[in-house]
């Protein structure tokens, strides 16, 4: 299993639209309604979480979890061929 990446694409992105909101988690938490613990793991980057709540923050922001091409050099990091 993947261990937690603090650096991956959404967490950056959580933390950095809620910090331009001045919201804390525990805002961010209430005004979206997925628990505390959540936001927190979802910013400190946490394997497996659910899209299904990934979602409901990312729709605070006006976003949604999309499938994204990726392109060969992350292909080959990833052993694909």
């Amino acid at each position: 299993m993947k261990g937690w990446n603090r650096n991956n694409p959404i967490a950056q992105f959580i933390r950095k639209r809620r910090k331009e909101l001045n919201l804390t988690q525990v805002e961010l938490s209430d005004t979206t309604g997925v628990g505390l613990r959540f936001v927190r793991e979802l910013e400190q980057g946490k394997p497996n979480l659910m899209t299904d709540k990934i979602n409901q923050v990312l729709l605070f922001f006006g976003h949604e979890l999309t499938p994204t091409p990726i392109s060969d050099a992350t292909r080959r990091n990833l052993g694909e061929q």
